[in-house]
C-alpha cells in the first residue's frame, strides 16, 4: 500500500426536491411522504427531502438514493406530483411555512428576512470524520466551499434573475446579512477547542437574541443546542461523527452523487498529505494539500456565488484543488438566459426539470443492471 493510500470513509446526502403536479404548480407531497425510508417533509410545505443512510462506498450510496426516489416517483406517479431538482422555485409562487415551534423562533430570530430560507433547496453531504484529522477535514471542506458552483442551479429568485447561485445569495447575504457569523462561512479553526468555542458563542448570541424577541427560555432550548442553531455551510457534527457540507444546491441526483464522491475523495486524500495553508492559489498534489489564505477562499467563492462557473477564476481553482470542472454542467447556466421569466414559463421549466430527474433515474445503473 502506497504512502498516500487511503481507507474510504463513510459518506451520506441529503436532497430537497419542489413538489408540483402535473401542471408545474407548487404541491404539498402528500403520499409522497414516507414513501422509503429517509423520505420526509421539509420546514416548508411544496418540499420534500430524501435521506440517505451512512455507506461506504459510491457504489452504495448510488444504489441507495436511485432505490428511494425511485420508490418516490413510483409513488408519485399515482397522484400526480413530480419532484423538481431546481434550487429555487423561480417564481413568485407562495411558499409556505409549515406549522413548527422551531421554524417560528427562527423567524423570530432572523426577522422578515428569514422569507429568503423559504426559497431554497439544498444538497447536505456528510463525510464519516477520521480520527485525528476532522479538523484537517473541515478547514479542507471550507476551502472547497466554492466548489458549490459545478451544481447551481437556479438562478432566478421571484422570476428575476439574481446570480448564478441565486440560492446561496438567498442564504448568504440576504436572509442571514444581519447575522453573518449565523449563515455565512466561517474561517480555518484551528484545533476542536476553538471550534467548541465559536458554536458557544454563536448559541450564546442566538439565545440573546430570541429572548429579545419574547421568546421563552426552555422553548429555546427545547429546540436547539450550540450544534443545531448555526447555519455556517461547513460543520463539524458530533452528533453523526461526520463534517457536513451543506453549500451544494439541490441538482439531478447522478451530478449530486458526482460531487459527493469528489469530495469526498479529496478528504479521504488528507491521509499520508500534510495540510498547509498559505498563498492565494490553493493545490492538492501527491505529497500536500494546500489551502488558500481564508480571505482568498472568499474571493472565490464571492464569484462562485455571483458568476458560477463562467468565472474563469472559480474553474482554475477548483482544478487546481483536484476537482473535474469538465465533468459538471450546471443546469443555471443554461436557463439563467432571461433577466425576468413568468409564472407559465417558471412552471414549464419545473416540469422540464422533473422530467430530467426521471430520466437521470431511469437511466441510472442500478436500474439498467435490473
Amino acid at each position: 500500500m502506497s504512502a498516500n493510500a487511503f481507507t474510504p470513509l463513510r459518506r451520506s446526502i441529503e436532497v430537497e426536491y419542489w413538489v408540483v403536479d402535473d401542471d408545474g404548480r407548487l404541491v404539498e407531497p402528500g403520499p409522497l411522504v414516507g414513501a422509503s425510508p429517509g423520505v420526509e417533509r421539509e420546514f416548508v410545505e411544496p418540499m420534500l427531502e430524501v435521506k440517505t443512510t451512512p455507506c461506504e462506498t459510491t457504489a452504495e450510496l448510488r444504489a441507495e438514493l436511485y432505490d428511494r426516489l425511485r420508490a418516490v416517483l413510483d409513488r408519485a406517479e399515482d397522484c400526480g406530483r413530480r419532484l423538481v431538482p431546481l434550487s429555487t422555485p423561480i417564481d413568485t409562487e407562495a411558499v409556505a411555512e409549515l406549522d413548527s415551534e422551531r421554524t417560528a423562533i427562527q423567524n423570530d430570530v432572523v426577522g422578515p428576512a428569514f422569507q429568503y430560507v423559504r426559497h431554497c433547496a439544498g444538497t447536505h453531504i456528510h463525510v464519516e470524520q477520521q480520527d485525528g484529522r476532522a479538523i484537517d477535514q473541515l478547514n479542507t471542506l471550507i476551502a472547497l466551499d466554492p466548489a458549490l458552483a459545478l451544481v447551481n442551479s437556479s438562478p432566478y429568485f421571484r422570476g428575476r434573475y439574481l446570480a448564478a447561485g441565486a440560492r446561496s445569495k438567498l442564504y448568504r447575504w440576504m436572509a442571514y446579512d444581519d447575522l453573518p457569523h449565523q449563515g455565512r462561512l466561517w474561517p480555518y479553526v484551528d484545533d476542536r477547542e476553538e471550534w467548541d468555542r465559536r458554536l458557544e458563542r454563536r448559541f450564546e448570541e442566538f439565545v440573546t437574541r430570541a429572548e429579545s424577541a419574547g421568546i421563552d427560555h426552555r422553548a429555546i432550548h427545547a429546540h436547539f443546542d450550540p450544534e443545531s442553531a448555526v447555519w455556517t455551510p461547513v460543520q463539524l457534527r458530533e452528533a453523526f461523527g461526520t463534517v457536513e457540507w451543506r453549500s451544494p444546491d439541490t441538482a439531478l441526483p447522478s451530478q449530486v452523487l458526482q460531487l459527493a464522491d469528489d469530495v469526498a475523495g479529496a478528504v479521504e486524500t488528507l491521509a499520508g498529505r500534510e495540510v498547509r495553508i498559505e498563498g492565494s492559489t490553493g493545490e492538492i498534489t501527491d505529497d500536500t494539500v494546500v489551502l488558500p489564505e481564508f480571505d482568498s477562499v472568499v474571493g472565490y467563492l464571492n464569484a462562485a456565488i455571483r458568476d458560477g462557473l463562467s468565472a474563469a477564476s472559480v474553474r482554475s481553482y477548483l482544478d487546481r484543488m483536484g476537482l473535474d470542472v469538465a465533468a459538471y454542467d450546471p443546469p443555471t447556466h443554461d436557463i439563467g438566459d432571461q433577466n425576468v421569466l413568468d409564472g407559465a414559463g417558471a412552471r414549464r421549466l419545473r416540469l422540464a426539470y422533473a422530467d430530467r430527474l426521471a430520466d437521470d433515474i431511469r437511466q441510472s445503473p442500478s436500474v439498467r443492471a435490473e
